[in-house]
C-alpha cells in the first residue's frame, strides 16, 4: 500500500512538472532580433481578435509581445516572416523579475481597437503612409471622411488616424505648384461637392465643423493619432473658429484683415501661438513646421537625427507606448 502511495505521489509529482515545462508561451521580441516589425503588431492584433489576452512588455526588448503559445499563430508567423521565441513559465517569471526593477512595465491588452482612418475613399491604401502601414501589418481599419465624421461615425471607433488631410480648407497648400494639375482640381471639386452636400457654403467652414467634431470625440475619451499636416491643420482650424484665414483662391474671398488677432489658442488641442501663412503661393500651413528652418540648420540631410525620449514605463505608460521602437536613434 505504501509502495502504491508513493508511486501515486510521484506520478502527480512528474505530471505536474510536465505540465509546466510543457506549458508554451510565444514571446514576440521586437528589438533588432525581429525580422518584420510591422508584422509583428498585426499578429498581436489578431491574437487579441481571436479572444486571446496580450501582454506588452514595455521597453523590454523595444516593447515585445507574449501570449500562450497557440498554433494558428504560430503558423501565421511563420507564414509572415514574423520571428518569435517559444518560452515557458519559468523563463516568463524572469523576464517578470527583470521588468520589476528595470524602467520597464507590463501592460495588459485584451481587447482589439476599432480603428478609423480619416482619408478620402477614392484613395488606395498605398497613397498614404497610414492605410499603407496597417494593409501591410494586416491590422482592420475603416475610412472615415467629412461625412461620416459628421453624422456620428467617430463614436463607434476607439481610434481615428489622420495623416495628410489639411483642416484649414486650402488643399494642402499646393496651389502655386499644382493647380493646373488634374488630380488637384478633382480634389477641390470632391471637397467643394460634399460641402454643398452638407450644407456648407465653404469647404473651410465644413473642415472646421470636422475639426471641432473630432476635438469632441477625443474630450469624450476616442484617441486621436495624427501625423504629417494634420498635426497643424487641426490646430489652425480650431483657433480660425471665428475667423477667416484662407486666401481667396481657396474660398472664393479674401482672409479677414485682422484674423491674425481673432485667432483663439485656447480652442487648440497642442499648439498655442503661431502665427498661419497667409501667402496661397507658400507651401508652408503655418510656423509651426520647423522644416524650413531645420534644411537651415542641417544643409546635409545626412545628419539630421533625433533621440526617442526614455519615459519612466511605470510611471507613464502611455507616452512609453508612443517610443517603443527597435532603435533609438531616428533620420530626421
Amino acid at each position: 500500500m505504501k509502495t502504491f502511495f508513493r508511486f501515486s505521489i510521484f506520478i502527480i509529482v512528474l505530471f505536474a512538472f510536465a505540465i509546466g515545462v510543457s506549458a508554451q508561451i510565444t514571446l514576440i521580441p521586437m528589438d533588432d532580433t525581429q525580422t518584420d516589425h510591422l508584422r509583428a503588431y498585426g499578429i498581436a492584433y489578431k491574437a487579441l481578435q481571436m479572444g486571446m489576452t496580450v501582454e506588452w512588455l514595455l521597453n523590454y526588448r523595444a516593447g515585445s509581445f507574449v501570449f500562450d503559445s497557440n498554433d494558428e499563430l504560430s503558423a501565421l508567423c511563420l507564414l509572415r516572416g514574423v520571428y518569435t521565441e517559444e518560452i515557458n513559465s519559468s523563463q516568463l517569471s524572469d523576464i517578470y523579475r527583470t521588468i520589476e526593477v528595470e524602467n520597464m512595465e507590463r501592460v495588459i491588452l485584451e481587447k482589439e481597437p476599432a480603428i478609423a482612418v480619416y482619408s478620402p475613399t477614392n484613395v488606395e491604401p498605398w497613397d498614404d503612409a497610414v492605410t499603407l502601414a496597417l494593409t501591410y501589418a494586416d491590422i482592420k481599419y475603416d475610412l472615415i471622411w467629412d461625412e461620416e465624421a459628421l453624422t456620428g461615425a467617430l463614436d463607434d471607433y476607439d481610434w481615428i488616424h489622420l495623416h495628410h488631410e489639411d483642416f484649414t480648407g486650402q488643399y494642402g497648400k499646393f496651389y502655386a505648384s499644382f493647380h493646373n494639375e488634374l488630380w488637384y482640381r478633382q480634389e477641390v471639386e470632391t471637397n467643394e461637392r460634399m460641402a454643398r452636400k452638407l450644407g456648407f457654403h465653404k469647404v473651410s467652414e465644413m473642415k472646421k465643423e470636422v475639426a471641432r467634431t473630432i476635438k469632441d470625440y477625443v474630450r469624450r475619451g476616442g484617441f486621436m493619432f495624427a501625423m504629417c499636416s494634420a498635426c497643424e491643420t487641426i490646430d489652425i482650424a480650431l483657433a480660425a473658429e471665428n475667423t477667416d484665414i484662407c486666401p481667396s483662391q481657396f474660398d472664393g474671398d479674401p482672409i479677414d484683415p485682422d484674423a491674425q488677432e481673432r485667432l483663439d489658442y485656447s480652442q487648440c488641442l497642442a499648439f498655442e501661438n503661431f502665427r498661419p501663412s497667409y501667402d496661397p503661393l507658400l507651401y508652408r500651413h503655418s510656423d509651426i513646421d520647423t522644416y524650413p528652418e531645420r534644411l537651415v540648420r542641417f544643409p546635409d540631410q545626412s545628419v539630421d537625427y533625433f533621440y526617442l525620449f526614455e519615459f519612466s514605463a511605470k510611471l507613464d505608460p502611455v507616452p512609453t507606448m508612443l517610443v517603443q521602437d527597435h532603435v533609438g536613434m531616428i533620420s530626421g
